[in-house]
């Protein structure tokens, strides 16, 4: 793992590879870090160059005052991609990262090769319920909402049969700075990127987790929809499916980037 000090933040990033190939970067949801994508790791770094990074205010990046907006998110990626001597890369986003993904799709189509949306949404909808976690966060820290974010994560099915998997998440989720949470919140609640989907020209495939709560069916489903050519995946999971349906992700995501 290493960093990269650009002039307003800190990026915290890795890379796994086995066998060299094109480079992918996975970007993780709010609350989460880059260990989020610890099942698809070993999988995808067999056929790719995987790029994990932290977003600002996450894990073991540096967390500058806020609110962010999401053009801020995707300059980062394009800063780590130019830090690495990246033109172009496969970009995997899942939550808040697949809101990163949209944005540059539309805003930097030259740097994205073939795009996948996971979970995620053009547009999280009112203000209000979002500026109600925000200030929540930022009066009582993480703790105050980590049993519901698990609750809307997984399903309560995986939630029994995988309490490891769900504890590692919760660790994640408590080790986020409160500041860094509220920051992405503002940045969350803020983006309407509906406008910007049909101009998105990259190869896409978009994932919904059929309990999904948060980014539902519906909205993975309008996003499609409005992406030329885009396809539409639905895995038995709620919001993280890349944990939730581990194995059907990969083979989704690995089926998609290689065909």
């Amino acid at each position: 793992m290493t960093t990269l000090d650009a002039s307003e933040v800190r990026l915290h990033y890795r890379w796994d590879e086995l066998q060299g190939g094109p480079p992918l970067v996975l970007a993780h949801s709010l609350g989460a870090s880059l260990d989020m994508w610890w099942p698809q790791v070993e999988a995808f770094c067999r056929r790719f160059r995987v790029l994990r990074y932290d977003s600002r205010g996450h894990g073991g990046s540096s967390v500058p005052p806020g609110p962010y907006r999401i053009d801020q998110l995707g300059g980062d990626v394009l800063r780590l991609l130019d830090a690495q001597g990246i033109e172009r890369a496969h970009f995997c986003g899942l939550s808040m990262g697949g809101a990163v993904g949209i944005w540059l799709g539309a805003h930097a189509p030259e740097r994205i090769d073939r795009l996948v949306l996971s979970n995620t949404s053009a547009w999280f909808g009112a203000p209000e319920p979002m500026t109600a976690r925000i200030d929540l966060v930022r009066r009582e820290g993480l703790a105050a909402i980590v049993d519901a974010t698990l609750e809307r994560w997984f399903n309560p099915a995986f939630r029994a049969a995988e309490p490891v998997s769900v504890q590692r998440i919760r660790e994640q989720i408590l080790a986020t700075s409160p500041e860094g949470y509220a920051a992405c919140c503002a940045a969350i609640r803020d983006l309407d990127l509906r406008e910007d989907l049909g101009r998105i020209r990259a190869r896409t495939i978009v994932i919904a987790g059929s309990d999904d709560p948060s980014s539902t069916p519906a909205a993975a489903l309008a996003i499609a929809a409005a992406i030329p050519g885009a396809r539409y995946v639905e895995l038995p999971a709620a919001h993280l499916s890349n944990i939730g349906a581990a194995a059907a992700f990969n083979a989704t995501v690995l089926g998609f980037l290689e065909k």
